[in-house]
């Protein structure tokens, strides 16, 4: 027990020293939050000076506390919290100056104030930050002084904290998080890449059920990559709003977006309905003859290989900076892709017909690679939209 207890003491103690280390080295997620910290304290230290300036020093509390909590990941969610967290505390403080005021006795003001406000709390427009109603109130109450003017201090320092922190969270290194969202969607092309290679690698040869479910159960893992590229776009987006940094570094194109995010959809779709049909050929050997064949499966593989290719290079074009050269890669690739696709349907179409399961499993393996070819081609749409893939509305 005791050597378990130690190691994971370690184990925490070099996770802290590779945080600290990519911090050092580089921007990420680490360097992100140690500015994060630092842009809070600054906006606590400001908000006290202002606040101990203007009011007394019992109430100059309330103002580092809200700035404090303020600094946020995004300055639309700064200034959101803002109004949410202010409103709350007005509210908080008034209801419970009144109540403390016509009682004359805090535990009886608490008994009638505290339930309340804690309902109140939980009004949607409040959000995350009803429950700084119910805190302000009992700070109110438990202060041993109440009054029309303290009550007003009180509220004046939870602006003048709201404010400090939305200033300086949008004036000091605002946040842009778009590098999250290129490497998820980088992720995302790296896994169908390596996918598809896989399978064509193992086309090559002979290859067996316990294969095909591999790759399958690979495939069926892209959803949750998928997911986390929807929560990296969305957040990339709200980043943006209200962010005067987004303003002066505007970029003519922006960060992959919702057109993107559908066609990898796709194409992991298309990439599960691919390993679907081959782990299904693989259990029914009758089917299994038309594709074990090696002048149908080489030529197949053949053709994954540029699919992976053209995925790459599609990649490129939403990821990379000279995407005009990636589109240009990407359309090069295509035509190779065109013509594998070509060989490979006449190859298909040349083979003695073996039975309905062969028939059928041969016009799925076509379906499948003519959806993969066509989802990254330029100017290919979806749900009859005439959005370019990869285009989408610039988040930048």
């Amino acid at each position: 027990m005791r050597h378990a207890a130690g190691g994971k003491v370690c184990a925490e103690a070099a996770g802290v020293a590779r945080s600290v280390r990519r911090a050092w080295q580089g921007p990420g997620r680490e360097r992100d939050l140690v500015v994060l910290a630092l842009k809070a304290t600054l906006a606590a230290v400001l908000a006290w000076s202002v606040a101990a300036w203007l009011l007394r020093n019992t109430l100059a509390l309330m103002a580092p506390w809200v700035a404090l909590v303020l600094v946020r990941t995004t300055v639309y969610r700064s200034v959101a919290w803002a109004v949410q967290q202010t409103l709350a505390i007005a509210l908080g403080t008034v209801v419970a100056t009144a109540g403390a005021m016509v009682l004359g006795r805090p535990v009886a003001a608490m008994l009638l104030v505290l339930p309340v406000m804690l309902l109140i709390g939980n009004w949607q427009h409040f959000g995350e930050q009803g429950i700084a109603g119910a805190t302000s109130a009992l700070f109110t109450l438990a202060g041993g002084e109440w009054s029309v003017s303290i009550a007003a201090d009180r509220v004046l320092a939870a602006f003048l904290g709201a404010g400090v922190g939305v200033v300086v969270n949008a004036l000091v290194l605002p946040p842009v998080y778009l590098r999250s969202v290129h490497e998820a969607a980088g992720g995302v092309v790296r896994e169908c890449c390596a996918i598809l290679e896989a399978v064509a690698d193992g086309l090559q040869g002979p290859w067996r059920y316990e294969q095909a479910v591999r790759w399958q159960e690979r495939a069926r893992r892209l959803p949750g990559l998928l997911r986390g590229l929807r929560s990296a776009v969305e957040w990339a987006e709200e980043s943006t709003r209200l962010n005067p940094e987004h303003r002066r570094r505007a970029r003519p194109s922006g960060p992959p977006g919702e057109e993107t995010l559908r066609t990898l959809e796709d194409v992991a779709d298309h990439l599960q309905g691919l390993t679907r049909v081959l782990a299904e050929a693989a259990a029914d050997s009758s089917a299994a003859r038309c594709v074990r064949h090696t002048d149908v499966t080489r030529p197949y593989a053949h053709f994954l290989h540029g699919v992976s290719q053209a995925l790459a290079a599609y990649g490129r074009t939403v990821t990379g900076e000279d995407t005009g050269e990636a589109r240009r890669e990407l359309e090069r690739t295509l035509r190779q892709v065109e013509a594998a696709h070509e060989d490979l349907r006449a190859r298909l179409a040349g083979r003695p017909v073996l039975g309905p399961a062969a028939m059928e499993l041969s016009g799925s393996l076509l379906a499948e690679a003519r959806r993969l070819t066509r989802r990254l081609c330029p100017g290919e749409t979806r749900g009859g939209t005439d959005a370019p893939a990869g285009s989408g509305p610039p988040a930048r």
